[in-house]
């Protein structure tokens, strides 16, 4: 149900609401906020927005034109379920004062020109997106890196390496092994209760929850399945889906984390998306090629892995991200395309009826920022459609164990998060199709993100000690 700004403003009034919180997405993801007392909110705030220095956010404006307005969104209003004192909670969309347009920067804007772009292109009127982020709860976490050193340690009571551990109360000995997490019911499952206290949360939120359970990892994986949705609104509930795994943990006592890859020897955490494009109410993706799939379908994949080395920088935008994407360990590295076969990057689930049809893309992982992710996942599947980049053949193989003179022939995603940036930066322009990501954004986050491997590759990692210190 769409909220308009009275609505929003009479939900304050019933519930006794003290603080209204403002959040938006700066570039890599992390939601950011800023809050006004109640006393401070009407009906303005909808119209004229409500002012801050952009400067101040990573990869955003200079100094010099620091003045940016968030512009909250009534669709998106909610009484926050953390806050001690009652506090409703918007999603904005960050305006540039000068024209009052979404700025080119913003990640939620560029969704919103992403869906905007698709009706133009008389290709469709809508986009589905349904992810699945993966994600890790920890009972303890600690790191450093400095001049003296570095060093990470992990605190899992549920982890196989805490079986020799003096816990108070007892070691019950009940957890999973390595690999061991799907998905053996309690006592071994330790999170069934926290995972359904997130569920019930999300739901009050308005985010359908269709599924929990434990993940593959032994030390902690979890998922919760939610609900396709549109392309912003199904960002925005990632969004909040994140702060509810982050918090609910904290109450706990715990730490959650969407780290691709926290654990060495253990399962890394995905994002797989699922995708479709309607028009007038049809599904674009039925039809009666390969299972079930349209010509318009394809054509979609064939986009999608046409560009995938540079969608690569977007849907796996860490460091860390590439230690999940390694050939060999079960991960979505090779670009093919497959019905129910879960070793290739694309796969179509088995569906009864047509208007289900849909792709899922198995190589993002829950690092991405989904307003990025999405925008730029449905821009190479429209390339494709627009270009009729056929994918060829399906793949019907196990592609984890070809002989070799085949598996050099299937093309896979980048290796490392340099090589990624490298191919975004070669392969922009598909993005930029009706202004929906600017160039002057994409350098930005090329800048930003070239920072991040920068400090990666020059910090010295305690494995070459081990290989390198007594050569």
């Amino acid at each position: 149900m769409a909220m308009t700004a009275a609505e929003v403003l009479k939900m304050a009034k019933d519930n006794e609401v003290k603080f209204v919180d403002f959040r938006f997405a700066d570039t890599k993801g992390k939601e950011q906020h800023v809050t006004v007392p109640v006393s401070h909110f009407d009906i303005d705030k909808f119209e004229s927005g409500h002012a801050f220095d952009g400067s101040s956010i990573a990869g955003w404006k200079g100094i010099e034109a620091s003045d940016m307005l968030l512009m909250p969104d009534p669709n998106t209003a909610n009484i926050d379920p953390f806050m001690e004192e009652t506090t409703l909670f918007m999603q904005c969309d960050v305006i540039e004062p000068s024209d009052g347009k979404g700025y080119d920067r913003d990640p939620r804007s560029i969704a919103k020109r992403a869906e905007a772009y698709l009706k133009s292109s008389g290709l469709g009127d809508t986009a589905y997106f349904g992810p699945e982020p993966e994600f890790f709860i920890f009972d303890d976490v600690r790191w450093g890196a400095d001049m003296s050193g570095c060093f990470v340690k992990i605190g899992s009571e549920e982890a196989s390496w805490s079986t020799g551990a003096k816990l108070e109360g007892g070691n019950t000995g009940h957890r999973p092994t390595v690999k061991g997490g799907y998905f053996p019911v309690p006592p071994v499952d330790s999170f069934q209760d926290m995972r359904s206290e997130m569920c019930l949360i999300l739901e009050s939120l308005g985010i359908p929850v269709e599924v929990h359970h434990h993940e593959v990892a032994g030390a902690g994986q979890n998922e919760i399945g939610t609900k396709f949705s549109t392309l912003v609104e199904r960002a925005d509930w990632t969004q909040n889906l994140k702060y509810v795994v982050w918090n609910v943990a904290h109450t706990y006592g715990k730490t959650a984390t969407f780290m691709p890859k926290p654990i060495v020897g253990d399962n890394g955490s995905g994002m797989h998306v699922h995708q479709s494009v309607w028009k007038d109410g049809k599904n674009l993706f039925a039809g009666d090629g390969y299972a079930g799939l349209s010509e318009f379908a394809l054509f979609y994949i064939g986009g999608i892995i046409k560009h995938a080395k540079a969608l690569n920088a977007i849907t796996n935008p860490g460091t860390n991200s590439y230690k999940r994407l390694v050939p060999g360990y079960e991960a979505p590295v090779k670009l093919a395309y497959s019905a129910r076969n879960r070793s290739a990057s694309i796969r179509i689930p088995h569906v009864a009826n047509p208007k289900g049809r849909r792709i899922e893309t198995r190589f993002p992982d829950p690092l991405a920022n989904p307003y990025l992710c999405f925008s730029a996942l449905l821009m190479a599947g429209l390339d494709g459609v627009q270009n009729k980049i056929h994918p060829g053949e399906a793949a019907s193989k196990d592609l984890y164990h070809l002989p070799p003179e085949e598996d050099k022939l299937i093309p896979t995603v980048c290796a490392s998060l340099e090589e990624a940036l490298e191919a975004l930066d070669k392969d922009r322009e598909f993005l930029t199709r009706g202004g929906v990501f600017s160039d002057s954004m994409i350098d930005a986050y090329l800048d930003l993100k070239m920072q991040e491997v920068q400090r990666y590759r020059m910090t010295t990692h305690p494995i070459e000690f081990d290989m390198y210190y007594s050569v």
